[in-house]
């Protein structure tokens, strides 16, 4: 393999790519969305600056993608945190667990998306939304909410959806030290909602070392949505880099 050749990879390994080079267009992308209040000063821990938290919301959410271009089919789970930056209000993004290979791989390196591997589900189990999280053998987290009991505005379950999303990408270098720590922003605009509804929703989260969502602890649900999408995602942005001096 030339010089100029190794120079083009846009990942490893050389032979065999862990993701395709694609810009992934999503079908049928399936949300179950689950807002909680939690502990204002867990939020504190855990949200890096420049970012501030107006509200100690907590969005958990499980995804299931069934046509993703270039990656297949997989599901995800997570939770995202209701922050702002420099006036704009948004999410940051604290964790994301993937059932999917090229997915995690695709997703951290191309962009900053925090995925690691876990086992979540998204089914319908009679007249129940049911979402859950298993870590290694463990239940993590368990979301039920009431199946297309009450239409959504598809404009708010647009807002929902396409609202800013902060992440941090930390990439070490082969010393130990950072070699790349940014905060990014995406957004999505590119998006078509085909179904929203909300209903009666409960959420249980199960204490766990190496899973810690129950760090933020469900003090009362909020609200909840059931949103089928068609959608884009698009390039994140560096916002912030914290090792610049």
């Amino acid at each position: 393999m030339h010089t100029q050749d190794v120079a083009r990879l846009f990942t490893t390994p050389l032979d065999s790519p862990a993701y395709a080079p694609a810009r992934y267009r999503f079908t049928d992308r399936e949300y179950l969305n689950i807002t909680y209040r939690t502990d204002p000063a867990a939020l504190r821990r855990i949200v890096p600056e420049p970012l501030s938290v107006p509200e100690p919301l907590v969005r958990f959410e499980v995804m299931r993608m069934p046509d993703v271009t270039g990656l297949g089919g997989y599901t995800e789970a997570g939770q995202v945190i209701a922050v702002e930056h420099e006036g704009e209000s948004g999410e940051f993004n604290l964790a994301m667990y993937v059932d999917s290979v090229p997915a995690i791989s695709s997703g951290r390196e191309l962009s900053a998306y925090p995925k690691k591997a876990g086992s979540p589900r998204l089914y319908v189990d009679s007249d129940t939304l049911v979402g859950t999280l298993d870590y290694g053998s463990l239940r993590v987290a368990t979301a039920t909410m009431g199946y297309k009991h009450d239409p959504m505005d598809p404009a708010a379950a647009r807002a929902e959806i396409c609202v800013p999303t902060f992440m941090v990408k930390a990439v070490p270098g082969y010393d130990g030290r950072p070699r790349i720590c940014e905060l990014v922003r995406t957004q999505i605009t590119d998006i078509t909602v085909k179904s929203a509804f909300r209903g009666p929703a409960r959420l249980e989260l199960s204490a766990h070392a190496l899973a810690p969502l129950a760090d933020l602890p469900v003090l009362e649900v909020v609200s909840a949505s059931h949103i089928v999408t068609d959608l884009t995602l698009n390039p994140a942005e560096v916002v912030h880099d914290y090792l610049a001096r």
